[in-house]
């Protein structure tokens, strides 16, 4: 079976496509000769749509390769551009879920601080005073409740940084489960971290429509209950 033909795509017109992006998909090619998931999709496009050659598919933003969730894709340049516009000046609107342990007080927060990059390392380190190549991370986070042994936070980030959301959570003590390179104890077994990136709320660049796009997480048995979490407190 071809990685296209797996493919759960969440949303699709003619300028956009949203996928759920799985944890072990990377988004550019990595030099280890893995297909990224920008090419299953322009396959995807080009096979549904009996294109011939390859189909354009225009890379937006980026998820780290352990992490899952929704992903947008342009389908023409028009809509690149203006995508690529939208995240710029931050009029798109992206909604984390991250398990975490232990968990974090203060339950809620607004958090601004200034990350540094080690490209060698492929880490960020989080620091609370502006300084040299340290880029300004803002986000706000909220914990929504907890399981017997892991609480589960909603994370709303204002800014699209190196590993921001991973970086900040494990310096308020409390790094996302099998997050081992920002301090979590375990790896997970099939080498994700527990992040999700479960929805995106933005106006279509062309049609100028609010859409709002949800991704399910994978099978597991804590994302399950972050979900009945979810649908617990959506009722309220």
């Amino acid at each position: 079976m071809s990685k296209a033909s797996t493919l759960q795509v969440l949303y699709e017109d003619n300028h956009i496509i949203a996928i759920n992006k799985r944890s072990s998909d990377i988004i550019q090619g990595d030099g280890k000769g893995d297909k990224s998931l920008c090419e299953v999709v322009a396959e995807y496009v080009a096979k549904k749509y009996n294109k011939p050659g390859k189909a354009f598919i225009g890379t937006v933003h980026r998820l780290d390769r352990p992490v899952s969730g929704v992903i947008l894709y342009a389908k023409t340049s028009k809509a690149l551009s203006r995508l690529t516009t939208m995240f710029r000046h931050r009029e798109v609107q992206k909604t984390y879920w991250a398990v975490v342990k232990p968990t974090i007080h203060p339950p809620s927060g607004h958090i601004v601080n200034f990350l540094k990059k080690n490209s060698k390392q492929n880490k960020s380190f989080a620091h609370s005073k502006p300084g040299e190549d340290r880029r300004e991370a803002e986000l706000m986070y909220n914990v929504l409740g907890e399981s017997d042994h892991y609480t589960f936070v909603e994370v709303l980030p204002k800014s699209g940084r190196h590993h921001q959301i991973r970086v900040t959570l494990a310096s308020l003590g409390s790094p996302i489960k099998g997050d081992v390179k920002y301090g979590a104890r375990n790896t997970n077994d099939n080498a994700s971290v527990h992040l999700h990136a479960r929805r995106i709320d933005f106006v279509h660049p062309v049609k100028h429509e609010a859409v709002t796009i949800i991704a399910p997480p994978q099978d597991d048995p804590l994302w399950d209950e972050f979900v009945a979490l979810d649908l617990r407190l959506s009722r309220k």
